[in-house]
């Protein structure tokens, strides 16, 4: 049963400003992106290793920088604390499933191990859908 997108992103947020690896090299991470889970859009705001704000309800013309769009069962299977081969990372996704990275590719690049490390909060938080 899919998470209320509010409590879930209290969640997401608590994990990452917690997370020991963030805290210790993030001082720069800071982008915008996009989580595009089909039934749900939100816009992660980091600024300096920080979550600055969570846009549960982003309008057409809300600015990021870059953005990851799949299925919704491609964010559930991500979202499992043991996820089926091919769906364990943001490449493996995008090369062999339905997931699309789009926008700012050297924004993402900048700030790819702290991202990655933030994605994959979402094994222990969960998807709100």
């Amino acid at each position: 049963m899919p998470q209320d997108i509010r409590e879930w992103a209290l969640k997401f947020s608590e994990a990452s400003d917690n997370n020991p690896t963030i805290a210790a090299m993030a001082k720069y991470f800071t982008c915008r992106y996009m989580f595009d889970m089909e039934q749900a859009r939100v816009i992660v705001e980091m600024l300096d290793g920080k979550v600055y704000r969570m846009n549960i309800e982003p309008g057409p013309l809300d600015p990021w920088d870059f953005a990851l769009r799949a299925s919704a069962a491609t964010w559930r299977e991500f979202a499992r604390p043991i996820p089926k081969p091919m769906y364990h990372g943001i490449w493996s996704c995008s090369f062999q499933r339905d997931l699309r990275i789009e926008g700012d590719q050297l924004k993402l690049m900048q700030n790819l191990r702290n991202f990655t490390v933030q994605f994959e909060l979402l094994r222990k938080v969960g998807v709100p859908v």
